[in-house]
């Protein structure tokens, strides 16, 4: 087969360069290669993607299906080699061990056969047989029915004691050894006889990862319109948050919250009961049990799912038709599954993995949108904490083994005496005490970076084994019981602090003197707005802050914990302290992503890393893949050009200004008036010649500031508001929507009145929301300018260590350091990110014009995508540039005419 060319049933008649681009991954993945991606925004790369390995799938699996016929036609008979094995033992032995292990062979073969035939007919018939669904569309109405009748007979349930059947719930249960038992089910955690049949055995299947829900709905988009989707089995996971039905559940808001509540149900749901039939229930009510995770329920959600390619929004309608939960169904899905559409972080994560129920031995894992995947890596299993949190945690914990302590065993007990030990040691590094209100706490201001050893040191926590630490925390529970502990009490005290030991204020109840301690700290946290672990108001209202600040923020603090226990040469702790003990953070910053990476490389068969812009390619493989041990034999590249003729992209490398002022926006000169002055000049000739949409990006908000308000004050504003409309990108997330549908209006409207005004501009930022993931195709960016370079904070801690590492670990290559090269890739990766934006289909054109002398430099143009970088021009002079630039349009105006 791998001397055959494979036929890929595109939709349509594909470009050269993705029939190359797919025979090139099918052969990457029949070789079970580590393949590196390139093709550009707008060359169909995501359909390429799904031919090809869906493609390859197919053939491995009717590979496999011959494979099994043949073991299951051939005679069983012993190998004539097993009559001259050189064994001690009899023939006779040895023949009946080759007929034993032979016959089991065929059973189990026989076996995954009679699996397979069933399912393919169980979802023949979901795909096929339209009575079966209206007959399960009326037994759910009736479930409906049913449950309805059920919620009105519960009446207002009482809220007085809630007895010691509901206290139990909030109690660790006994710890009684530090080693691994065998883990449960990763669905639900029980064991209950009607979920055995949800269970299946995981079949050769392609993992498809990118970085957001919109994006992951866009792929899954492409399956439906490809050959395939009548016949692959597509799932899509995604958060509780995302996927929850239960209303009830979802009204909690915080993603802790939905996730604590799921999971106290599910516990609830596979509890036996402690009392024996018959006996005297105690007082209290009956625990919360979800109702969309009946087990039928669960497996006909599974086959819908499974029968019908569906993105995330289709998944809940499809869930709310079935009364069965989307969340559950999903996770039940991927066994059987062909394709497995998914978030960056379900993936990259072990622990998120392994509680997700993936399995990645043997199996294809493509990460779509790599261009900042190390980036990711750093980011997720990097941790940061506020002090406040950490004296919430240390308040809460100690009032809650204070109340319990009669009934947790003397296991427990020393190991939240270890958490707390923990807690005040992570606060005295901050220069607090975890008994006093952090508010009115002063600190030293201060940055200090320490190596893992150094801090656990500082913090004097270095004799605390962290990985027993670690295993109580997944085994015990704690976080979830801590959460309920603090829910349940939380409101019902008045003074900010922890009570001393004997002090109980007159007039309150028992319940209350209990917990007074923990309900006024928290009600003194809530009061000052500037408590740091408090969103902003941006993000959140007033109810969601509640929420957030009543919660537990144990489940951060065992994160934090969690990412202490890497090696002390791949990781760092940054301490911040900001005068005030409430302002002063920690965080735990990751160095060495490919030590996270590896075990994902080791255990696929097969790894796809995808992107519109993967250059420089160099660094990555060095940083990303040698590091994690892959020889470079197992590494393959494929990169191609555009879709789009080469006279339809016209970049320009713009060295001055039409007054002859040079363009360098480095740090001593770029907030110098001349330089703005200049740039505004630039902006005001560029929108004479460009038709229709404008895009400049800025390097940061801050300088976009900056730049915006000078013109605003020198008049250059207005004369650019006088060519093209100005649009501004929003700080919101929620507005981007709004500002480019007003931005795209805008600019159609002009096209068809012929005014004064020609289009419209937009100042956007590198890296900002219009950055990744927005369209400027055909009229709406026909000219994409980059403002400077936007290098990252060069005085940052963080990247200065991180820089220091590479120095220290990667090898030296053209007389510059590793730490240069990152300095520099981030920058290229970022601006070439940004100038992707404009081209998004073969009949679409459109200018670049990179506004700084330093992109002249060879080694900068040679980090360009390809199919730009064989294209710039680079001129010195203004006047050049811009005839360059008005000759393009001309002949594309006189294009359009014909």
């Amino acid at each position: 087969m791998a001397n055959e060319i494979p036929e890929f049933p595109f939709p349509y008649q594909p470009y050269p360069i993705q029939e190359q681009f797919m025979r090139a991954l099918y052969g990457a993945l029949e070789d079970s290669k580590v393949g590196i991606f390139e093709s550009p925004t707008g060359t169909g790369k995501s359909l390429s993607l799904i031919c090809g390995a869906l493609t390859w799938l197919k053939d491995f699996e009717e590979r496999k299906r011959q494979e099994i016929a043949a073991v299951l036609s051939a005679p069983t008979a012993s190998s004539s080699a097993s009559s001259q094995s050189s064994s001690a033992d009899p023939d006779w032995i040895t023949d009946f061990v080759q007929k034993k292990s032979e016959r089991e062979l065929v059973s189990k073969i026989k076996e995954d056969e009679i699996k397979r035939k069933k399912r393919e007919e169980r979802l023949e018939m979901i795909r096929h047989n339209a009575q079966l669904k209206y007959a399960f569309k009326r037994k759910s109405s009736e479930e409906d029915e049913a449950l309805k009748l059920l919620q009105l007979s519960k009446g207002t349930e009482e809220e007085e004691a809630l007895g010691d059947a509901e206290e139990e719930e909030l109690i660790v249960a006994e710890y009684e050894s530090d080693e691994d038992s065998k883990t449960k089910s990763t669905f639900c955690g029980g064991a209950d006889d009607e979920d055995d049949d949800l269970v299946e055995e995981h079949v050769t299947k392609i993992y498809y990862c990118s970085r957001t829900h919109s994006q992951l709905a866009q792929f899954v988009h492409e399956v439906q319109k490809s050959a395939f989707c009548k016949d692959v089995r597509v799932v899509t996971l995604g958060s509780r948050q995302n996927l929850c039905i239960n209303e009830d559940v979802r009204r909690l808001g915080s993603i802790q919250r939905i996730n604590d509540r799921c999971m106290e149900m599910q516990k609830n749901k596979h509890d036996k009961p402690s009392q024996e039939e018959g006996a005297k229930r105690k007082r209290g009510p009956a625990k919360a049990v979800c109702p969309f995770t009946g087990a039928a329920a669960l497996r006909t959600l599974r086959d819908e799912l499974l029968g019908a390619v569906s993105d995330i929004e289709q998944l809940v309608t499809l869930g709310r038709k079935t009364h069965a939960c989307p969340y559950y169904a999903t996770r039940l899905s991927i066994p059987p599954s062909q394709l497995v559409v998914l978030p960056y972080q379900m993936v990259l994560h072990a622990a998120t993995r392994r509680a997700s129920g993936i399995q990645l031995k043997g199996q294809i894992l493509i990460i779509d949108e790599a261009h900042n995947l190390s980036d990711t890596l750093s980011c997720i299993h990097s941790a940061e904490l506020t002090a406040p949190q950490f004296c919430r945690s240390f308040s809460q914990l100690r009032q809650y083994s204070e109340r319990y302590k009669s009934r947790l065993k003397a296991k427990n007990l020393m190991y939240i005496k270890q958490i707390l030990f923990v807690l005040e040691g992570l606060v005295q590094v901050l220069g607090g005490k975890v008994g006093q209100n952090p508010q009115s706490q002063t600190t030293q201001p201060g940055t200090q970076l320490l190596t893992i050893n150094d801090f656990l040191f500082k913090a004097q926590i270095d004799n605390i084994n962290l990985f027993k630490l670690q295993r109580y925390f997944e085994k015990s529970m704690i976080c979830r019981k801590l959460c309920g502990f603090v829910e349940k009490y939380a409101g019902s005290g008045v003074t900010p602090h922890p009570q001393p030991r004997g002090l109980t204020p007159g007039g309150l109840s028992k319940e209350n003197r209990r917990t007074e301690g923990l309900s006024r700290y928290l009600q003194a946290l809530q009061k000052d707005p500037a408590a740091p672990s408090v969103p902003t108001g941006d993000q959140q209202g007033p109810a969601e802050a509640e929420r957030v600040l009543s919660a537990s923020p144990m489940m951060q603090v065992e994160g934090f914990l969690m990412a202490l226990t890497n090696s002390n040469k791949d990781g760092r702790v940054v301490v911040h302290r900001q005068g005030t003990l409430a302002e002063s953070s920690v965080k735990f910053l990751l160095l060495n992503p490919a030590v996270h990476f590896a075990q994902v490389l080791t255990e696929c068969r097969a790894v796809i890393i995808a992107g519109g812009t993967m250059q420089p390619v160099s660094d990555f493989k060095q940083e990303l893949l040698f590091s994690a041990g892959v020889a470079q034999e197992r590494i393959t590249e494929f990169s191609c050009g555009h879709v789009i003729p080469p006279g339809n992209i016209l970049p320009l490398v713009m060295s001055s200004g039409p007054s002859g002022q040079e363009l360098e926006f480095t740090f001593q000169n770029r907030d110098s008036p001349r330089m703005m002055d200049e740039t505004g000049r630039v902006l005001f000739n560029l929108c004479t010649v460009v038709p229709g949409g404008v895009v400049c990006f800025f390097p940061s908000y801050e300088y976009s500031r900056r730049m915006l308000a000078h013109w605003d004050s020198s008049g250059a504003l207005a004369r650019l508001a006088a060519k093209k409309k100005i649009f501004q990108e929003p700080k919101k997330a929620n507005q981007v929507e709004q500002v480019l549908g007003e931005f795209s209006r805008c600019i159609q409207r002009c096209a068809v009145d012929g005014g004064v005004l020609t289009g419209a501009l937009l100042f956007s930022v590198v890296g900002g929301k219009m950055s990744e993931g927005i369209n400027f195709s055909d009229d709406l960016g026909r000219c994409v300018v980059m403002v400077g370079m936007p290098y990252p904070n060069i005085k940052s801690p963080e990247l200065q260590e991180k820089m220091s590492y590479l120095d220290k670990h990667l090898p030296h290559t053209a007389g510059r350091s590793p730490g240069q090269a990152l300095i520099e890739n981030l920058c290229m990766r970022a601006v070439n990110q940004s100038i992707g934006r404009a081209i998004r289909h073969r009949g679409d054109y459109s200018s670049i014009v990179l506004c700084d002398r330093r992109y002249s430099r060879p080694a900068t143009v040679a980090k360009l995508p390809e199919w730009i970088r064989t294209q710039t021009q680079v001129h010195a002079s203004f006047g050049t540039a811009f005839a360059a630039l008005r000759k393009f349009f001309v002949e594309k105006k006189k294009q359009q005419a014909v």
